[in-house]
């Protein structure tokens, strides 16, 4: 017989589970952020083989003790509130208790009919953060009701990655469309599609994978139909380098296709100018060719909570999607990407596919399958956790938790201004501060490699242009505090010698 936990040893563990966690939220300042141990170190560690008997009660005490001793020195503690790398990845009470019971419940949200409250509940959320960071209506679900004309509305894909990937898919799709070559029976087009792609030489090295997954590039230096188009002097993308390249791929029977604009870069948070890059299109006729412009906010999208943090999106009526991650910025854990956009059924025309053991009732009457929105087919309950998050924080907390951090960062800032043996080397337009000694790229490196090997702190570091090699201090994760800015500052400080 299958030894199954029985619900009287579910909930023992169960409880002793959430402990864990509890003290480890409560103990983690006091671990090095950095993991400290060598490749191989734990793999070594673990038995040769899978356990062949079952475990009992004991034998649960004796996993939560490998727990302690084996996993959490191998795990880079991105909730410790001397996390300043990368970008944040945030979690919250709210938010575990969220994928808990996502997890308990056992949901598969394919489709509408596998579990209707997963779906509606997604969609109904969607729609309140979009409102929350100020997306015109278009974007939200209610704009495709009967009763309206609108084609929008939101879904939550795993990463942002996830979400360049099948924006480009449905960008393709409208294209091809309007092309004449997704009707078999319509006649051949005039000249043979060959699409352009177009982002900014800071964008994120998701667009550069996508177009790899896409099969319209070979490789990651494969040109043939991607673009990397020049920044200004603030890392922003070029409206008119943007222009020039458009117009260049026109004479030579290219298709535009597909732009990516980056709203808060991954080196140095750089906005690209939405408003811009819409009249670039206007103004080449890409809008009648069906050129498609996605928005990739990834971290900095959580921002636009608050009213004064949304000039960044200016423009964004104009776009034809948008997605960020409240799993880096808005106290929700990982995975959780919200994608909107206005023109739904150019997704679902890319991605759609409906064997027959897939049709249903439901799907009939037109109820929403987000399999039809996304690259896999199932998905999981991931809803309820921001659900959690929206109903314990609100707005008001949300707003104040980036208020917050925004502050710190420009006490941070002003820290770094007042020595005079660094520099800052990139405009702050909201968390990040880019940051160097001045002086060789190696004694910045030295730097850095000493900072992180200590345990106390972790940051991470890009190489911009112009510039070199470039020191990040991304203020986001959850528990930090202006002590701990002030305190690494010191810690910096003191190690630059």
């Amino acid at each position: 017989m299958t030894p199954h936990m029985s619900p009287t040893d579910f909930r023992r563990e169960a409880h002793r589970a959430i402990d864990f966690i509890a003290d480890y939220l409560g103990s983690i300042e006091s671990r090095p952020v950095l993991s400290q141990i060598k490749p191989g170190d734990i793999y070594n560690t673990l038995p040769a083989h899978a356990p062949e008997h079952t475990g009992n009660a004991a034998e649960w005490s004796n996993i939560f003790a490998d727990l302690e001793k084996t996993i959490l020195p191998g795990i880079t503690h991105w909730q410790s509130p001397n996390f300043f790398a990368f970008f944040p990845s945030n979690t919250t009470g709210p938010a575990i208790l969220g994928e808990l019971l996502s997890a308990g419940l056992g949901v598969q949200g394919m489709l509408w009919l596998t579990s209707p409250a997963c779906t509606e509940l997604e969609t109904k959320v969607l729609d309140w953060l979009g409102e929350l960071i100020g997306l015109p209506r278009d974007f939200l679900s209610d704009s495709a009701e009967p009763t309206r004309a609108g084609n929008g509305g939101g879904v939550i894909e795993g990463t942002a990655s996830e979400a360049t990937l099948v924006a480009l898919c449905a960008a393709r799709h409208r294209a091809r469309t309007l092309h004449g070559l997704s009707n078999p029976s319509a006649p051949l087009p005039l000249r043979p599609f060959a699409p352009s792609l177009y982002t900014s030489t800071q964008a994120h090295s998701s667009v550069i994978k996508a177009a790899m997954i896409a099969g319209l590039a070979t490789s990651p230096d494969d040109r043939t139909h991607l673009r990397l188009i020049d920044c200004d002097k603030h890392f922003a993308l070029d409206p008119a380098a943007l222009e020039r390249a458009i117009r260049e791929d026109l004479k030579q029977g290219f298709t535009p296709t597909y732009v990516v604009a980056t709203v808060g870069t991954t080196s140095s948070t750089a906005i690209d100018p939405i408003d811009q890059i819409a009249h670039v299109l206007q103004s080449t006729g890409c809008n009648k060719l069906g050129t498609w412009l996605h928005i990739d906010a990834a971290h900095a999208g959580a921002a636009c909570v608050c009213p004064e943090y949304r000039s960044m999106l200016t423009g964004v009526e104009s776009a034809d999607s948008i997605a960020f991650n409240p799993h880096k910025w808005l106290l929700t854990n990982f995975d959780c990407n919200c994608f909107y956009t206005r023109d739904r059924n150019s997704l679902t025309g890319a991605l759609s596919i409906t064997p027959e053991y897939l049709r249903n009732s439901g799907t009939d009457s037109g109820a929403i399958d987000y399999r039809d929105w996304q690259i896999p087919l199932g998905r999981r309950f991931r809803a309820l956790k921001l659900w959690f998050v929206l109903r314990h924080y609100g707005a008001e907390g949300l707003r104040s938790y980036i208020r917050e951090h925004m502050r710190l960062s420009e006490v941070f800032e002003s820290l770094v201004r007042a020595d005079d043996r660094f520099e800052i080397v990139a405009p702050r337009s909201m968390n990040l501060i880019c940051f160097r000694l001045k002086g060789e790229d190696a004694a910045n490196k030295r730097l850095l490699d000493s900072l992180n090997q200590s345990g106390k702190i972790y940051l991470t570091h890009t190489v911009l242009p112009g510039v070199g090699y470039t020191i990040r201090f991304c203020i986001g994760a959850t528990l930090t505090q202006e002590h701990h800015v002030r305190a690494a500052w010191e810690f910096i400080r003191q190690t630059a010698g």
